[in-house]
């Protein structure tokens, strides 16, 4: 039996791993995947100072209160920056860390740096402490890949971001080595294919790459789980 922790990216919460989420416990592994401070069914709880590292810090917890070890990190999107810190704070407790199509910010590097902005893209709605996409721009871009009615379910679920949600310093994490698999989504527009490369190279990561948009734990749960399925044994 295997401890999968799995994180979750920008506009999400634990939802977005729903169905590869129950896969994985019906194979008879230990799934947590919690949802961040400020998103989904949190988001009546925003407030300042929420970041990638507070974020982290919440999982570092969870890893300690609920006695997990040797546990296979999952992350997508804007998630592998919450991943890559967690890895830095609790780096005795992780087995593994799995990359997909998420962010990993090196040294010097912003996510403004790493996300394409498309042209003529409508400014992201505000609110005092978080920011994002309106429903429309979701279901243009976030989410163009799913089907109708998996669109209009993510629609209902998908939140605005805490502002600095995004922001955390990696020096630390680049600084040492990890046992890392990055899976390269190729229906996805961000991260780009050259900075999910980047990421691999850098950490001398197992390539895999996927038939599938940004968000495989919903659209392709059975290949999702399959992956996962195969850190185990690594």
């Amino acid at each position: 039996m295997a401890n999968f922790v799995l994180i979750h990216g920008s506009f999400q919460g634990s939802w977005v791993w729903q169905p590869t989420t129950k896969l994985l416990r019906h194979a008879g592994h230990t799934v947590h995947a919690p949802t961040m401070d400020g998103c989904a069914e949190r988001r009546h709880g925003l407030h300042g100072g929420i970041t990638a590292a507070t974020m982290a810090r919440e999982i570092a917890y969870l890893l300690f209160y609920e006695d997990l070890d040797d546990v296979i990190l999952a992350a997508t999107s804007s998630g592998g920056i919450v991943m890559s810190k967690v890895a830095e704070m609790e780096p005795d407790k992780i087995k593994r860390l799995v990359y997909i199509d998420a962010l990993a910010p090196q040294p010097g590097e912003t996510v403004k740096d790493i996300v394409i902005v498309a042209p003529n893209q409508p400014p992201n709605d505000e609110t005092e402490f978080a920011a994002g996409p309106n429903r429309q721009g979701m279901a243009d871009r976030l989410f163009a890949d799913l089907e109708p009615a998996l669109k209009e379910w993510a629609l209902d679920r998908a939140t605005l971001h805490p502002k600095a949600g995004n922001a955390a310093d990696l020096d630390k994490f680049w600084a040492q080595p990890w046992p890392a698999t990055v899976v390269y989504c190729t229906g996805s527009v961000n991260p780009s294919k050259a900075h999910q490369h980047r990421t691999a190279d850098k950490l001398n990561a197992d390539w895999i790459e996927l038939d599938a948009g940004h968000y495989p734990m919903l659209s392709h749960p059975d290949e999702m789980t399959r992956l996962l399925l195969a850190e185990v044994a690594k």
